[in-house]
């Protein structure tokens, strides 16, 4: 047979081979012999396989295939006299110079729902990331096998699984935890290629690869889905409105009653009283009567929804088709200065006093009062003995043990004195109700 003599690499381009098995002009790789010179170059391993089984690693320079500077030949050739033999082997290189534009992307889109307007949509995402082989051995016994080569289109298609499910489980993470739509994903590349980086890093040493970095380019939904045009045009109809001054609730009743005056029955006598009160020069304040009537009756029926517009019945909690919560936060005033109040306020924006959150509506209670004045629940007011918290139910302190109301020694009824305004009761040594303000005593 004819043995190689010289191996060295003539193989396709290395920006684009991460992995290739050596092949003469005529065809041969696996006839060599104990004089063939190996030929690494920079940037580049070598890695001998005999039966299958790698034998041994080679780095940059010029190698003798001899028993000497590979002892587990010697399980393999039998050397006659003199110390040269052929022997059948494989020789693959590998490339370990930086891949740093290796593309990847979501062939078909992923469904995600989006946790903010409660809808389905198809996402696709695109990114390059760059690879270096840093244990040789263990990239082309795990990862090549039996392939004649081995270039970033492979490895990408070889990782594409794991790439689309650990970015469809950091989007959908990433949405609901940070509370964004899918719509606003990239303004957060940054921290999405970050935490990508991160949780691949792991899963590519175990195949001898180093990931040197991973961006995410761009998280986009299709523009032709349905589902991701009727979110647009609702998106863009709401901000519309919003810009105008229009409340949306108000807008929908018009549309209804729009749609109302279209139809044949309502129509012909909207129309027929239009004209009659036109006759009579009063035609405008006619049709605005007739259509607040009808906006009035819509609205009670009711109330759409403000991400997509289905119409909901009153006091409904959330939409019947996206989920969007229908109920606005209680915002209320302070019972002191009667400025607005955010939900989540604990002092007055405006007199700087520290609210009282009544448990049931969250309304603020009136220092002092022993009830909230909107939903009537009991609130805690100060023992006048140990100011610990208390309610008008008590008849004893739980902290000092004292009693709250003076008894009648014969009847036992409470001889607490009451407002005479509200009727709440109040301590013995009250000047004012601390409910109504009401002047108890001088």
């Amino acid at each position: 047979m004819a043995v190689v003599k010289v191996v060295e690499y003539n193989g396709p381009d290395p920006h684009e081979a991460l992995a290739w098995k050596f092949v003469d002009g005529s065809g041969r790789s696996d006839e060599l012999g104990t004089w063939t010179q190996l030929v690494v170059r920079e940037g580049q391993q070598a890695l001998l396989f005999r039966d299958g089984r790698a034998l041994d690693l080679f780095g940059p320079g010029r190698h003798t295939l001899s028993t000497d500077n590979i002892p587990l030949l010697r399980d393999f050739v039998s050397l006659p006299f003199g110390g040269k033999s052929p022997f059948k082997a494989e020789i693959w290189y590998i490339n370990t110079v930086h891949s740093l534009d290796v593309k990847w992307g979501t062939t078909s889109p992923i469904q995600i729902q989006d946790p903010r307007y409660g809808v389905f949509l198809p996402v696709r995402a695109y990114g390059q990331f760059g690879i270096r082989v840093d244990d040789g051995r263990k990239f082309l016994v795990k990862l090549v096998g039996a392939a004649k080569a081995f270039d970033r289109e492979a490895l990408v298609g070889h990782f594409r699984g794991l790439l689309v499910s650990r970015i469809k489980d950091l989007i959908s993470t990433f949405i609901v935890v940070e509370k964004r739509s899918i719509l606003e994903l990239n303004a957060h590349l940054n921290a999405i290629s970050a935490h990508m980086e991160t949780t691949l890093a792991p899963a590519l040493e175990t195949f001898g690869l180093t990931l040197v970095n991973f961006f995410v380019t761009s998280v986009n939904v299709p523009e032709e889905d349905p589902a991701v045009a009727q979110l647009k045009s609702a998106l863009a109809r709401r901000a519309e409105l919003e810009i105008l001054g229009t409340d949306y609730r108000q807008q929908r009743s018009f549309d209804v009653l729009d749609r109302a005056a279209a139809n044949e029955g309502g129509g012909g006598t909207m129309q027929a009283g239009m004209g009659l009160g036109m006759g009579f020069g009063i035609g405008g304040a006619l049709g605005a009567s007739a259509r607040d009537l009808a906006g009035d009756l819509t609205v009670a029926d009711v109330q759409p929804c403000p991400a997509c517009g289905t119409d909901n019945a009153r006091g409904a909690a959330f939409c019947s088709r996206c989920g969007q919560s229908l109920q606005k936060a209680r915002t209320g005033r302070c019972s002191a200065c009667s400025a607005p109040l955010q939900p989540e306020a604990t002092f007055c924006p405006a007199c700087g006093r520290a609210l009282r959150r009544c448990a049931s509506c969250g309304s603020d209670v009136p220092d002092g009062s022993a009830r909230c004045p909107d939903c009537g629940a009991p609130q805690p007011i100060p023992c006048p003995h140990c100011q610990a918290p208390v309610t008008e139910e008590m008849r004893f302190c739980p902290r000092c043990g004292k009693a709250l109301t003076e008894s009648c020694p014969g009847c036992g009824k409470a001889l607490t004195e009451s407002c005479p305004g509200c009727g709440t009761p109040l301590p013995r040594e009250a000047l004012f109700c601390p409910r109504c303000g009401h002047k108890v005593r001088d």
